[in-house]
């Protein structure tokens, strides 16, 4: 087995896991600047420790850290100024932080014992999950955390309510013989842990990059002229999608020329009522009343300057405007049309004549 410096690919458990993008690389070393280490464990989880021997810390490299009671090992994830900018956004109470400190750089006895103790995790999930189902505990293990040292393990769990856990941790502790810790998690930090692949075909954002889970309402949606289908726009953990806020600012800025609310236009062909908004686009599809499947789109301008006639008691001319038969625009993502040939089965006609036929040299049996 390697020695401290090898990046094994256990699970701190996807190595990419909510990386940060070290922007201070192609400047001169600031580790001196800072003895403040980020240390990255198991799934979500990040701490800060004080680097007090001044050993000299690469990124990935796996190091033995101090905990209350014991040690744990974790694989370094910042170290320097960048760190300490990390801390300062991270931590709000900065001066109720517990530091604790880095012990050495991890031995290959040191890998043993840990792969050692994650190599229970999954066991020991399984049988806890079972216990509480005994207990008739309205609760969930989502996931089981091992200490580096094998005699402490953090039981993440999901309650809807409060829960009484004295009998719960004696049959842990009897059963598993290591301290216990339990917990509690949400359904976003769960999804953040275990990880998986959104709708959009990549890694989730709360397992790669994001760290903080704001709630998500349904007004997101509705404000950038979503679908409010709920299947669309829930996410892993069944809550809203954390990415519906992502672009939210810019149609909220967007919705600032929009008139509070879009009123039906009197033109000179009847009452048209708005159905389409294309917020961004700034562009307003409408559908007169009378004549279904007849529709128009109009810039916004061009809805301000009709709504303001119809306050004068004008009815203006769409004519010269554009319809909603426009061509589409060439997707270039587009790598061609499939032949339906391909999903059409060739049918084959039978020959009536065919049936009554037999082989030569089989003679019909007699009777």
């Amino acid at each position: 087995m390697g020695c401290s410096g090898c990046n094994t690919n256990n699970d701190l458990d996807r190595p990419a896991m909510l990386g940060t993008y070290d922007w201070l690389n192609d400047i001169p070393d600031t580790t001196n600047e800072s003895n403040i280490v980020e240390i990255r464990f198991k799934g979500t989880r990040k701490e800060f420790f004080r680097n007090e021997d001044g050993l000299f810390l690469k990124r990935d490299e796996l190091v033995v850290v101090a905990c209350s009671p014991g040690h744990d090992i974790g694989a370094v994830s910042l170290t320097g100024k960048l760190a300490e900018l990390q801390f300062k956004r991270k931590v709000k109470k900065p001066e109720r932080y517990e530091w604790n400190k880095i012990y050495r750089k991890a031995t290959p006895a040191d890998v043993i014992k840990w792969e050692e103790a994650k190599a229970r995790e999954n066991k020991v999930m399984i049988r806890a999950r079972q216990i509480a189902n005994e207990l008739n505990l309205n609760m969930k293990i989502g996931d089981v955390e091992f200490r580096g040292d094998n005699n402490k393990a953090i039981f993440y769990y999901i309650a809807d309510d409060r829960v009484d856990f004295r009998d719960l941790i004696k049959l842990y502790a009897r059963d598993f013989s290591i301290k216990i810790e339990m917990k509690q998690i949400g359904v976003r930090q769960e999804a953040g842990r275990i990880g998986g692949i959104g709708s959009c075909g990549r890694a989730l954002c709360c397992s790669t990059w994001r760290t903080d889970f704001s709630s998500v309402t349904s007004d997101a949606a509705v404000k950038q002229g979503l679908s409010p289908n709920a299947e669309k726009m829930a996410g892993r953990c069944g809550k809203l999608k954390c990415c519906l806020t992502y672009e939210l600012d810019h149609y909220l800025e967007a919705l600032e020329d929009f008139p509070n609310e879009l009123l039906s236009i009197e033109t000179d062909k009847g009452i048209a009522r708005h159905f389409k908004t294309d917020i961004l686009q700034k562009k307003i599809w409408y559908m007169y009343e009378k004549s279904a499947g007849s529709s128009f789109v109009l810039d916004l301008d061009d809805v301000k300057k009709f709504l303001n006639m119809n306050k004068r008691g004008q009815r203006p001319s769409i004519d010269g405007y554009g319809t909603d038969s426009e061509p589409k625009k060439e997707n270039m993502m587009n790598v061609g049309e499939l032949d339906q040939k391909f999903f059409t089965k060739p049918v084959v006609k039978k020959n009536r004549n065919n049936r009554s036929r037999r082989p030569q040299g089989n003679p019909r049996p007699k009777e």
